[in-house]
């Protein structure tokens, strides 16, 4: 099944009506190859319909992220990046120094969100996120 079909069969069984601007703004995401800010998701929208506006575009990634369907992360660079959450999480390092973003595995925060419920009772929303730091390369070409 493509995947614009799983997406708008997902989106239904969360309640979201499928209007064609929706299924534009969610077709943007998928295809995205990794994070796009509002601004990219929107000129990609008004390539194929116009008229979008750019609240549409705002209040259907907030739904999305509202519905655990789509992560919001701030990744530096100054406005928020979204992204179609896969059934696999992912996570950033980034590098203050060189800019450098690196993946990292979701196992490293599933033992934390593991430890938080069973430690404290809370379930963390540990979906995405991007941990600000010093890289390798960056530390070693630093003096202490």
């Amino acid at each position: 099944m493509p995947c614009e079909e799983a997406s708008a069969r997902t989106l239904r069984e969360r309640g979201f009506r499928l209007t064609p601007q929706r299924r534009l703004i969610l077709a943007a995401l998928r295809h995205a190859n990794g994070h796009s800010s509002a601004q990219e998701i929107h000129d990609a929208v008004q390539a194929e319909y116009p008229d979008v506006d750019a609240s549409t575009v705002y209040r259907t990634l907030t739904a999305l992220r509202d519905a655990g369907l789509v992560s919001e992360t701030d990744l530096g660079g100054g406005e928020a990046a979204f992204e179609w959450l896969a059934a696999e999480r992912h996570h950033h390092l980034i590098c203050q120094h060189c800019g450098e973003a690196t993946a990292l595995n979701h196992r490293y925060l599933q033992r934390l969100g593991d430890a938080l419920h069973t430690d404290l009772g809370f379930k963390a929303n540990l979906d995405h996120f991007a941990i600000f730091g010093t890289c390798a390369a960056c530390a070693g070409a630093r003096p202490p």
